[in-house]
């Protein structure tokens, strides 16, 4: 088993950056791509990114392109995900997950975090 704690939310106002991080316990999380996904109020859960288990490959969602950088650090069982030029419509709880493919399907993670809420003011 895997578990997953994600911390670094908070409010920062539009234009600004926030790291987040996942930290794992349990099992190493070497073996395991790596996903961000996020939620807002009323809407599906939406794909960010993903990270490849190396660290060698990542995937990001247009919405995000060019503004956010996952990275992951295994010696530490940590991934991060950061955030620059943050938008009002970037508000949302933001999940890590692990799978063992960098899939943009989040039913296809097999563990999960219970997410950081991010809110954008403008």
């Amino acid at each position: 088993q895997v578990q997953l704690v994600e911390s670094g939310g908070g409010l920062v106002q539009a234009g600004g950056s926030l790291r987040v991080s996942c930290a794992a316990s349990g099992r190493t999380i070497s073996g395991y791509a790596m996903g961000w996904f996020r939620q807002a109020p009323g809407k599906e859960r939406e794909f960010v990114g993903s990270i490849s288990w190396s660290g060698s490959s990542t995937y990001y969602a247009d919405s995000v392109k060019g503004r956010f950088t996952i990275s992951r650090d295994n010696a530490k069982n940590t991934v991060y995900l950061q955030m620059n030029s943050l938008k009002p419509e970037d508000t949302a709880v933001y999940y890590c997950a692990a799978g063992p493919l960098h899939y943009t399907d989040y039913t296809k993670y097999n563990y999960w975090g219970r997410g950081t809420q991010v809110t954008v003011s403008s």
